[in-house]
Order: structure tokens, then C-alpha cells, then sequence
């Protein structure tokens, strides 16, 4: 199985702190990644960087069987699929859902001259529909609850059909009932077989979806562990990675930590 991202040595330096320090790490094309650490590890740089729009300062990156640095992003950009609070924060709240979804297609945020298709259509309403929402077609972003909203955001990021999907902290500022509907639906979305590789960044083990595969491990900028979940995900891991003495279990698809 081909690798659909590669950090080969990756460092990232910005104003003399090192956000990322010589990672090393691949994503095969049939894994779905979460990516664990305290605030300040580097999750966010990381996706940025998978994402294309970031180079690191040192270090190779491969993106899709591209290199950064050698490239056209803007080419490879419609091949990913990203979810993030800054993408979100660009998103006009009088913008159809329908059009915050289907615009994707066109790699645009907001509705210009661009005219779509009924292909178009039914694929953004098919996501919608998977997604949970498709009864919100037609309202406006800005009318949306937390939990609307990233449902809609993850189906923009699902509308070109991409290689990669990146979900940069998903369920970030939902309510209890909200990130379990949410985790419940990505664990869906990562056991279709179709599905592309997928790479979450989160705080929390509880909010890890079932059928995720395999964890990385960060903390300032360094990977601690990287692996297969079962595998990876222990205790001795986990407190080395938040700095404190932590135990983790797991139950019905779930992990749950908590301190020792």
C-alpha cells in the first residue's frame, strides 16, 4: 500500500521555536491517523503543513506522491480535503449551506460565476444526507448551531472526492451530546472501505472514532510514540506525551484516560 503523506527529518522554525523538530512520520493510503498531544505539540502545524500550506524549513514532505518545494499547490490543493477553525472563520454566515459544500468542487469559498452542474448538486446533498444535514440545504451558515456547523464543514471537505482528508480538532467546542453524534458519525465515515486516508488532530482519547487505526503521539514538536492504535495508545505512552502519570482503557470501540 502506497503512502499518501511522508515528513521525512520534517523541522518547522518560526520566530526561534521549533513547532515541529525532525519528524519522521507516513500515513498509508488505507490508514485513518489521529494525531494526540498536549497544546503547543504541533498537531496544527502538522496538518498545515499536510495540508500544503506550510513548507517546512528543513526536512522533506511528500503530499500524494508530490514533493513540496517541487510542485504546483495549487494543483495538488483539490486532491485534500481539510477541515479547520481558520477555514471556518472565512466562511460568509449568509452563505447557503448548499453553497458552502458544493463550492469545494471549485476549490472557491462563496458563490461567484461559477455554475454547477447536476452532478454538482447531488454530490453535496449526498454528503449532506451522510453527513446528517441534508434538511439544512437551505439555510444559511451563520444560522447554524456548533455541531451544524462541523457537519457541514466536513462534507465541504469531502466534496472533491480527495486522497487525503484532514480534520483538524473536529469536535472542538461541542457539547457532550454533540461530539459523541459527531464521533459516532467520522467512526462511520472511517469504516467505509472508499473512504480516503484520513488524519484527525485532537486533545482527547475520548474523542478518537472507532475504526481509526493507527495514533501519533506528539509533544514539542517531537514524536513520543507513532503506530497502530492497540499497539501505541498505552499508558506509558500517553503520560509521556501529556507529562503526567495517566491510564487508559478501552471498551466497546472507545479509549477513555484518566490520571492515575
Amino acid at each position: 500500500m502506497s503512502d499518501v503523506l511522508e515528513f521525512a527529518d520534517v523541522t518547522l522554525v518560526r520566530s526561534g521555536s521549533r513547532l515541529l523538530d525532525s519528524l519522521t512520520w507516513n500515513v498509508a493510503e488505507d490508514e485513518r491517523w489521529v494525531v494526540l498531544g498536549p497544546n503547543g505539540a504541533g498537531k496544527t502545524t502538522l496538518l498545515q503543513i499536510a495540508a500544503t500550506n506550510m513548507h517546512p524549513t528543513s526536512g522533506k514532505v511528500w503530499v500524494l506522491g508530490e514533493q513540496l518545494g517541487a510542485v504546483d499547490v495549487f494543483e495538488l490543493r483539490p486532491r485534500i480535503g481539510l477541515t479547520s477553525a481558520a477555514l471556518a472563520e472565512r466562511i460568509r454566515g449568509d452563505e447557503w449551506v448548499l453553497d458552502v459544500v458544493r463550492t469545494a468542487a471549485y476549490g472557491v469559498l462563496g458563490r461567484w460565476r461559477e455554475a454547477y452542474d447536476d452532478l454538482d448538486d447531488s454530490r453535496a446533498l449526498e454528503l449532506l444526507y451522510r453527513l446528517g444535514i441534508s434538511h439544512l440545504a437551505g439555510r444559511t451558515f451563520g444560522t447554524l448551531s456548533e455541531g451544524e456547523r462541523k457537519r457541514t464543514q466536513i462534507a465541504r471537505a469531502m466534496m472533491s472526492d480527495p486522497e487525503l482528508l484532514l480534520l483538524d480538532e473536529p469536535t472542538a467546542g461541542l457539547d457532550l451530546g454533540g461530539r459523541e453524534s459527531l464521533v459516532a458519525t467520522l467512526g462511520q465515515i472511517a469504516a467505509d472501505p472508499a473512504s480516503p486516508a484520513t488524519v484527525l488532530v485532537t486533545h482527547h482519547v475520548e474523542e478518537i472514532p472507532a475504526s481509526f487505526t493507527h495514533v501519533l503521539l506528539l509533544r514539542s514538536g517531537k514524536a513520543v510514540a507513532a503506530g497502530p492504535l492497540g499497539e501505541t495508545l498505552t499508558a506509558e505512552n500517553l503520560s509521556a506525551c501529556f507529562g503526567l502519570s495517566l491510564q487508559v482503557s478501552y471498551q466497546n470501540g472507545r479509549w477513555n484516560a484518566r490520571g492515575a
